[in-house]
């Protein structure tokens, strides 16, 4: 007896005998049908073994029941990438679907080569030198403030200030003294330390510029290199006062963050003429006289 290996032994779901024929009408079934739907076959009497199918599959987006609302490939494909774009017309402006970022306007740019500095500029060792010079002139003032307030390095004390500006001519020593005594100390301490420079500045400006006059008027003439009344300490420290007013005290000092410490315009012009003024009218309240009297044409 022998067996066939391969012959079906029970009728299987959805499988048919090699042998028996199928129905007309009857669906086609296999393990590669559509889950959505199946199409009808009919066999002929000449070749059983080739069905033939008696409806049609979907071509068409109406067939496939399609929502007429949905755009169809014929309508997008300008949206497609690689796509041959059409021309916008006047009326139309130009959309980008793909790109988030608009384009750059047409029109002439800067050079990029020309980059601009908003408070990095180079300054070297210009604010290491505005140090050196407002520790010098500062310095100064509090040294001779020092030794009028408190008498101290050899100094004559409030009281001997008071009796010297008495003696060289001065009113109202009761006030002449103490402002004498606050535009050199607390002036020199704000020149120093960078703070408030301009109104600092301006104050030990006014001082030193009353105290040239003093001397210059103690005798006729100029009195630069003058025995005892030489004026010529004065004018170097009216001189280095006047230009920290105007060029500001520099990036190492407590102004560092406002304007007239990098970039004085106006307001530092305007802070050196004001202190001249004080100087003149103060001079004129309190001392009097003329102190430029045998100099050129006074």
């Amino acid at each position: 007896m022998t067996e066939k290996p391969n012959e079906p032994t029970a009728d299987a779901p959805g499988s048919t005998p090699p042998g028996s024929p199928r129905l007309t009408g009857e669906p086609v079934r296999s393990p590669f049908d559509s889950p959505t739907e199946q199409f009808a076959a009919t066999t002929t009497k000449a070749d059983l073994g080739k069905p033939e199918l008696t409806k049609e599959p979907p071509r068409t987006d109406e067939e496939l029941g399609l929502d007429p609302e949905v755009p169809l490939y014929a309508e997008m494909k300008e949206a497609i990438g690689g796509a041959a774009p059409t021309a916008p017309t006047a009326d139309t402006a130009p959309t980008y679907a793909f790109a988030s970022i608009p384009p750059a306007p047409g029109g002439t740019t800067e050079p990029t080569t020309r980059i601009r500095r908003r408070g990095d500029e180079r300054r070297g060792t210009l604010d290491l030198g505005l140090l050196l010079l407002r520790l010098v002139i500062g310095g100064t003032f509090i040294y001779h403030g020092l030794q009028k307030a408190a008498g101290w390095f050899h100094g004559p004390g409030y009281d001997g200030i008071r009796t010297a500006m008495e003696n060289g001519g001065w009113k109202h020593t009761d006030i002449a003294a103490p402002m004498l005594i606050a535009g050199e100390l607390g002036g020199g301490i704000l020149v120093v330390l960078g703070l408030a420079t301009p109104l600092a500045a301006g104050a030990v400006l006014a001082v030193i510029i009353d105290a040239w006059l003093w001397k210059q008027g103690m005798a006729p003439g100029f009195q630069y290199k003058a025995d005892k009344v030489s004026v010529e300490l004065e004018s170097v420290l009216a001189g280095g006062a006047a230009a920290i007013i105007l060029t500001g005290p520099g990036r190492l000092a407590l102004d560092r963050g406002r304007g007239w410490a990098t970039r004085p315009f106006l307001g530092s012009l305007a802070a050196l003429v004001a202190a001249i003024a004080a100087a003149v009218l103060t001079y004129i309240y309190l001392h009097g006289g003329n102190p430029l009297e045998g100099i050129g044409p006074f």
